[in-house]
């Protein structure tokens, strides 16, 4: 029956017959835990027989055996380590530099006679010269200590640049320099600084920032190789470059100008471009007028002279005919030109005059529309010749020339 039934007694307690209801003696269970420890590591219970004693003695040398193989495994183990990709793992024998191991599973002699320090070599870490971004609500924030700096012409810039770099060697980044991020950013603040202290402002805001960005990047390149510092600048971003504030408006006025002085001096050169063709083409063209015009002379007196040579020539065989010839001819060239014709009679001194003029006119007149010629003949006066005595036209006109 269970003992807590009616009629049962107190020796029916199931907690080894203890006759309160109270908790554990304390002092027992720790008693009792020693025990087992000092028998597990060999030390026997007091006043037990030799051979008892000696078997306990074996069970606790096996069991210090145990534990240490325990420990060793577990400290063997604990040498095991995984670098990821695009890390490094720098190994420190008794804290100096032992070896590069790359990505993958690697095994080191367990603490404290190695240790590994990973250190990424792919992360793009940056540094802001001149303004600090994120660091507060307000955005970008500017920072006059880092930014103004003075030109060669002695003006003052405000510059704002980032630059980005990478662990190039992880042994010189953890060793040879106490702390590198600190020494880039004074690096690319010298840099700067130089760099813009060896150019005019114009060239700096205007035509020359890809320069200047290459120059300080140069710049810093080589300090950090000099300093062994381990790393590498991938790119250098100038974010901002003006003028300070006191004097931006002074700055944008002169940038109108420059601006009205570049149009005004395009607009110059398009005229320009215009009128000396222009003018170049008419200059050729008077020359080229001017030597058709020399050669047509030449040629022209040439071939008065050769015509004159050979009319002498002609003349001195023929006197008498060419003098003739000459003076009918002129009289043909002069009385060609003109729609007035005087006809002499002979032993008389009246002239017979032909309005030539107006009979041409009269004839384009009476000429019909359809465009068929006809025929109009021109009344000429007839004279009839008795004994060589030309009769008297019926009109009569003198004309004194």
């Amino acid at each position: 029956m269970a003992w807590n039934e009616p009629g049962g007694g107190n020796n029916k307690d199931p907690w080894g017959g203890r006759d309160d209801q109270g908790p554990p003696d304390l002092d027992e269970v720790v008693k009792k835990m020693q025990d087992k420890l000092g028998g597990l590591f060999g030390g026997g219970r007091k006043g037990g027989s030799g051979s008892s004693g000696s078997s306990g003695g074996g069970f606790g040398l096996a069991g210090l055996g145990l534990v240490a193989g325990i420990i060793a495994v577990v400290w063997a183990f604990s040498g095991i380590y995984i670098v990821e990709e695009g890390k490094q793992g720098v190994v420190m024998r008794f804290g100096a530099f032992h070896g590069l191991t790359g990505s993958g599973p690697h095994w080191r002699i367990p603490y404290p006679v190695d240790q590994v320090e990973i250190v990424d070599v792919e992360q793009r870490r940056f540094v802001e010269i001149g303004y600090r971004s994120g660091t507060t609500g307000q955005g970008v924030v500017a920072v006059p200590r880092e930014a103004l700096m003075l030109t060669e012409d002695e003006n003052i810039v405000n510059v704002q640049l980032a630059v980005q770099y990478q662990v190039s060697d992880p042994a010189k980044y953890l060793f040879d320099v106490r702390d590198p991020n600190s020494v880039l950013k004074q690096v690319a603040e010298s840099a700067v600084r130089e760099v813009i202290g060896k150019n005019k402002m114009d060239y700096v805001l205007k035509e020359g920032r890809a320069e200047v960005v290459a120059d300080i990047q140069t710049e810093m390149q080589q300090a950090l190789e000099l300093y062994e510092a381990g790393l590498r600048v991938s790119d250098v971003n100038l974010q901002d470059a003006q003028p300070p504030e006191e004097v931006q408006a002074a700055f944008s006025d002169a940038i109108k100008a420059r601006e009205d002085k570049e149009r005004f001096k395009n607009e110059a050169e398009a005229y320009s471009n215009d009128v000396i063709p222009r003018a170049r083409g008419t200059a050729a063209r008077h020359l080229q007028e001017a030597s058709a015009y020399k050669e047509s002379l030449v040629a022209k007196a040439e071939g008065e002279a050769s015509r004159f040579t050979q009319l002498y020539d002609e003349y001195r065989k023929a006197p008498e005919v060419t003098r003739k010839r000459l003076y009918l001819e002129t009289m043909e060239s002069v009385l060609g030109n003109t729609s007035k014709v005087m006809v002499d009679t002979e032993n008389s001194n009246n002239l017979m005059y032909l309005p030539m003029d107006q009979l041409l006119k009269n004839r384009s007149e009476k000429r019909p529309s359809n465009g068929n010629s006809a025929s109009s003949s021109i009344n000429t006066p007839t004279t009839s010749t008795d004994s060589d005595k030309p009769a008297r036209p019926s009109r009569k006109t003198r004309e004194t020339r």
